[in-house]
């Protein structure tokens, strides 16, 4: 979907204004995530590169983000034949990994970590519950990125979208539905995509895969003054109400990558959207001829903005993230397994040539 840059902007904007896009409610029957009880997951990553005697580093990415209500990070362990090897909790950028590095020799490079993690579904009240952010984490939560500028385009694009709206709450909403309407999910782009929100508004090409879509969304609500958080991890199970694009079909979930996106509202707290998901239901759910007024989508858009399924873990909600000892310098974030090689880095989209592979189970 490549539209004149005013054009789709004047258009959305303006179905907004019109009140001609769905209201938020409670999903009907078909989809409505509700908390019922806490989900315990084993996830294991195998890491086995292909250096042919040259040094080589992995990092392995693994749960660290708590959430009281919905997401509990456990215990991590690994085994490699790594010549040194250690979990790094690294608080300052908010991500936790295993780091593990090989000198020169013929010894295989192998790697296996090990983490529990527990979650549940959610379903969040939109009404005062006085949840408040501290002040640092206001600012960490609404200030720009390398990839999410908060001015120019983003912020003209965001007052648009919001204009003439005083509440928080409406505003968060009104983006929301704005993504939905204006963007479509590219099967083409590559894993998850990259989210440089100035340029997909500078190209007017609103297209791509989740890490650009919600990524959209948290550009868009910083630059209204919402604390956004892109949330980075992986789906781990079947979605619970049939929906085969919203969960992993197996416990294999090498590539089952999946970015969810949340927004705070002052007084309510943190409120799961993901418009995202359901752009990726109109475009993959069978018989994958749906659109935005069919049920089964409308069902989903309604659910999305204040709740999530308990079929998926969060690793963390880092942008802009540097790896000791790596010469990638920043990536945008940290979701997938990195590894270099003789210090080239590999292409942490291609599993098989990299290699790794990544399995979930749920521990009953």
């Amino acid at each position: 979907m490549i539209l004149d840059r005013r054009t789709f902007l004047l258009a959305s904007v303006a179905a907004v204004g019109a009140g001609l896009l769905p209201s938020i409610g409670r999903a009907a029957a078909g989809y409505a995530p509700r908390p019922t009880g806490w989900r315990a997951f084993s996830l294991t990553t195998k890491v086995d590169l292909p250096r042919a005697g040259a040094p080589a580093q992995a990092w392995v990415p693994v749960p660290s983000l708590t959430a009281d209500d919905w997401f509990r990070p456990g215990d991590t362990t690994f085994t490699t034949t790594a010549d040194r090897a250690r979990l790094v909790m690294d608080d300052a950028q908010g991500i936790a990994f295993v780091h593990a590095e090989w000198d020169a020799g013929d010894t295989p490079a192998t790697l296996e970590v090990v983490s529990r993690a527990a979650t549940q579904s959610r379903a969040v009240p939109l009404e005062p519950t006085g949840a408040a952010l501290s002040d640092a984490e206001r600012a960490r939560q609404t200030a720009p990125t390398d990839l999410i500028p908060t001015d120019g385009i983003v912020r003209e694009t965001a007052l648009m979208i919001t204009d003439g709206l005083s509440d928080d709450l409406a505003k968060a909403q009104a983006i929301y539905q704005w993504v939905i309407e204006s963007t479509e999910r590219n099967p083409e782009t590559r894993g998850c995509g990259l989210g440089d929100v100035a340029s997909m508004l500078t190209l007017g090409d609103l297209t791509g895969k989740c890490a650009d879509l919600n990524a959209l969304y948290v550009g868009l609500a910083r630059a209204a003054g919402l604390p956004a958080r892109d949330l980075y991890g992986l789906r781990v199970a079947p979605s619970a109400f049939g929906y085969k694009s919203l969960g992993a079909g197996s416990e294999t979930v090498t590539k089952a990558q999946h970015c969810r996106a949340e927004v705070f509202v002052d007084g309510i707290g943190w409120i799961p959207t993901d418009p995202a998901d359901v752009r990726k239901v109109v475009l993959e759910e069978p018989p994958k001829t749906l659109t935005l007024a069919d049920p089964e989508v409308q069902d989903v858009r309604a659910a999305l903005f204040g709740a999530a399924e308990g079929n998926w873990l969060v690793y963390n909600d880092a942008h802009d993230v540097v790896l000791p000892g790596s010469s990638a310098g920043t990536l945008p974030f940290l979701m997938y397994p990195h590894a270099e090689i003789d210090g080239v880095e590999q292409d942490e989209l291609s599993p098989d040539d990299f290699a790794y592979t990544i399995t979930a189970r749920e521990i009953v």
